[in-house]
């Protein structure tokens, strides 16, 4: 239709607005260096040269009415995507790791550690351009403290409290936060260590986000947190006994629930695997249970398909 064709922007207005969003931001960081914070963003020269000729590359390819092709090639390089390849497809889904980004990341980390050299432990980069800091037990609110309210820092936003059980390690439960700076747009994650017996401090009185978190992570792993205001489960019933997160608990469990029609409630039973269901018969799935099966009329079943002891020869 004639009016959607007009009111489409063409390539080169889509081109010029682009380049001056592109262009708002990076004044933004050149003209206000105070506002950002020196350990988390940098600007570099490089960068603004590198700016520079895309900009001179962008504009001769609009004045001088190039293809297409030659403006896409100057706005990839404004934008950070790659240009397209003639040889064969990119792929575009693969992160890219900036060396910058990750160097500011270490920086601020290796900051951290200076301000709190008795409880942070270790400093790392993981998967590129994630901050991780590992902690002892005792520093956990500490230095979890520290990075809400610190200026430089202002992780305000407790994301998530995460577990991870590894048995062969003497402190078996690893506890991980993953905090959110909204004002700088930043993400650091915070580990520690427990065994079963340890607490480990409640850092609810820092993030009220943490009460059902440190609750999931009691019932699942069983790891005790001391100043808790309500630390009971939250996931499993009434009177569940046992961690289904550890790895020492078993799959099927210690307990099976039903509804008894006798007593007209839900009962709670030891688990009672019935023989039926321990027979595996690979070769069709459809007749794993041949007690349930119906014959056709005439037919007679065979007894080695029945037999669920061994077979005696």
């Amino acid at each position: 239709m004639l009016y959607l064709a007009i009111l489409q922007p063409t390539t080169v207005q889509r081109h010029h607005l682009r380049l001056r969003r592109h262009t708002a931001r990076t004044s933004l960081y050149a003209q206000s260096p105070h506002h950002v914070s020196p350990s988390l963003y940098r600007v570099d020269n490089r960068h603004h040269q590198q700016h520079d000729g895309y900009l001179e590359s962008l504009n001769s390819a609009i004045g001088g009415n190039e293809s297409s092709g030659e403006i896409g090639d100057a706005l990839h390089g404004l934008t950070g995507s790659p240009p397209d390849n003639p040889n064969g497809p990119v792929n575009t889904t693969i992160r890219k790791i900036d060396a910058v980004a990750t160097s500011t990341l270490m920086d601020f980390g290796l900051y951290v550690a200076e301000c709190m050299p008795k409880y942070v432990q270790k400093v790392q980069i993981v998967t590129g351009n994630e901050l991780e800091v590992l902690v002892a037990p005792e520093g956990i609110v500490p230095v979890l403290h520290f990075l809400k309210d610190h200026h430089q820092c202002q992780f305000a936003s407790l994301a998530d409290i995460g577990a991870m059980d590894v048995p062969s390690r003497e402190n078996r439960f690893e506890i991980i936060y993953n905090l959110l700076s909204l004002r700088f747009n930043s993400r650091i994650r915070v580990k520690s260590y427990t065994d079963e017996l340890t607490p480990v401090d409640s850092c609810y009185e820092v993030f009220k986000a943490a009460d059902w978190y440190e609750r999931e992570i009691w019932d699942m792993y069983g790891v005790f947190f001391a100043n808790h205001p309500d630390l009971r489960r939250i996931l499993t019933d009434y009177g569940f006994e046992g961690h289904p997160f550890r790895k020492d608990f078993p799959l099927s469990g210690y307990v099976e629930v039903r509804y008894d029609d006798e007593v007209k409630r839900v009962v709670v039973e030891p688990v009672e695997l019935a023989q039926e269901f321990r027979k595996f018969d690979l070769s069709s799935p459809w007749e794993t249970f041949p007690n349930l099966r119906t014959l056709p009329a005439g037919a007679e079943e065979d007894p080695k398909a029945t037999q669920t002891g061994p077979v005696k020869q």
